[in-house]
């Protein structure tokens, strides 16, 4: 399938069950949001948004883990190499409970100096800390999770990634009113929702691997880590890390700059904007899981022309929900926030800040899918640039500046400043990518009649 379908009916086949899947997800964060904000208030908003970096970096290792491991698994089915697909799952498998229970002890031991310098106020500090000691429990679930979905999509059965997600996003939906609003649990309550529904989709993926339906063999032998296994998978996987880290690294800078800037309202204004953006990302990032394994399995198998054919139906997608997400926040940013919030000052400062957040937005998908063309062929260095050139080369230094002279009105301009530089440069290097595979393929051309 990965070989010789249509690309566009590939891409759409490995994608739409991402997006499904990424979207649901991305709504029950939003939901959680909701109830948070409408039965706890702007201050337990302003909690999670404190806590969120701190789950934004568990996330980011099963990222590295997952994504890495992917484009091993990927490369090595295209290799027809099954036993060297079998041993990289293990290893990545085992390396995500590892990494889970380091983040859930360190997490749990230092917890509230990391609040802290994540930007806690003292009136946020109790609804960040009933949020995130529930979260860091659920830590080894979480990472493994993104570890064992990412496997099954690298072998091209995207349905069950997206029905992983399915369940959690939705025993999460039920789970929220139950736990905030019934239980009377608050944020507490959110975070228990959340972390049972991450347990029921890690249920659902024990039974895939070892019920047998997976093409790829797991078994207590493929877990023996091994150094040139562990090696790739981070090397490639760690750009998705540098990308997580550095969304973390950067709601922090957010929230500290905030917190000077006018304390809890700025920061719970800024939590509500940031999570109903992200909830435009998931498809886009459902779009560059789908066609990842497109990209490294043709890469592998040294069918040049199909990855830049993946590439340029990945990007018109991507670009396409963007364009739609900023058409929709700019002109209805009072609306959405509603939703959230009823608190009068939240919406009136927030409806100004989600214009100026989302002017870059359009430019947003060609990025994203720049840098997981260079992580499914393997090309760590400039995948790991890349990811990190949004959020933190470009992003951090404007926000500090621009901040400095402008104000509140400085940090949200910060974002399109940002966006723009980074889309530049994705250009550039994709570009030089791209005229490296046509001279392949062109080579390839003269060859054949050779052999």
């Amino acid at each position: 399938m990965l070989a010789h379908e249509k690309v566009g009916r590939l891409l759409f086949k490995l994608s739409m069950p991402a997006i499904i899947g990424m979207m649901v997800q991305g709504l029950y964060n939003l939901v959680d949001t909701i109830f948070v904000g409408q039965f706890t208030g702007t201050l337990g908003i302003g909690g999670i948004t404190i806590a969120f970096p701190i789950q934004m970096i568990m996330m980011g290792i099963g990222m590295t883990i997952g994504i890495g491991g992917a484009s091993l698994i990927s490369r090595r089915l295209g290799e027809r190499n099954r036993e060297g697909a079998s041993l990289t799952l293990g290893n990545a498998v085992f390396l995500g409970l590892i990494t889970g229970v380091v983040c859930m002890v360190a997490g749990l031991v230092f917890m509230k100096p990391l609040l802290h310098l994540f930007g806690a106020t003292g009136a946020l500090m109790p609804y960040a800390e009933a949020y995130i000691a529930v979260i860091l429990l659920g830590s080894p679930a979480i990472t493994f999770s993104m570890v064992a979905s990412s496997a099954a999509r690298a072998e091209g059965n995207a349905k069950v990634a997206m029905n992983t997600m399915l369940i959690g996003a939705i025993l999460n939906i039920i789970l929220d009113p139950v736990f905030i609003v019934a239980l009377d649990m608050g944020v507490r309550g959110a975070a228990v929702a959340t972390v049972l529904s991450i347990l029921a989709s890690c249920a659902f993926l024990l039974r895939y691997y070892l019920g047998g339906r997976s093409e790829i063999k797991f078994g207590l032998r493929h877990m023996r880590l091994k150094r040139n296994v562990v090696r790739e998978i981070f090397a490639v996987g760690i750009s998705d890390f540098a990308r997580t880290a550095a969304m973390s690294l950067t709601s922090a800078l957010f929230n500290n700059i905030l917190r000077g800037l006018g304390g809890e309202l700025p920061i719970a204004t800024f939590g509500v904007i940031f999570r109903v953006i992200s909830f435009v990302f998931m498809p886009m990032i459902g779009i560059a899981q789908g066609a990842q394994p497109i990209l490294g399995f043709n890469y592998g198998a040294k069918k040049f022309n199909r990855v830049r054919k993946s590439f340029r139906l990945a990007n018109w997608s991507a670009t396409a929900v963007s364009l739609a997400g900023f058409l929709v926040f700019f002109a209805f940013p009072a609306q959405i926030l509603r939703v959230f919030s009823q608190d009068p000052d939240l919406i009136a400062m927030g409806k100004d800040a989600m214009r100026m957040l989302v002017i870059g937005l359009p430019l947003v998908g060609y990025q994203n899918i720049g840098t997981s063309l260079f992580q499914a062929i393997g090309k760590a260095k400039p995948a790991v640039f890349l990811a990190l050139s949004r959020q933190v080369l470009f992003l951090i230094p404007m926000v500090v500046v621009l901040s400095r002279i402008f104000g509140l009105p400085g940090v949200w301009v910060s974002f399109p400043a940002a966006d723009l530089v980074s889309w530049i440069v994705t250009l550039a290097m994709v570009r030089h990518e791209m005229r490296r595979l046509v001279r392949q393929h062109e080579q390839q051309k003269q060859q054949a009649p050779i052999a």
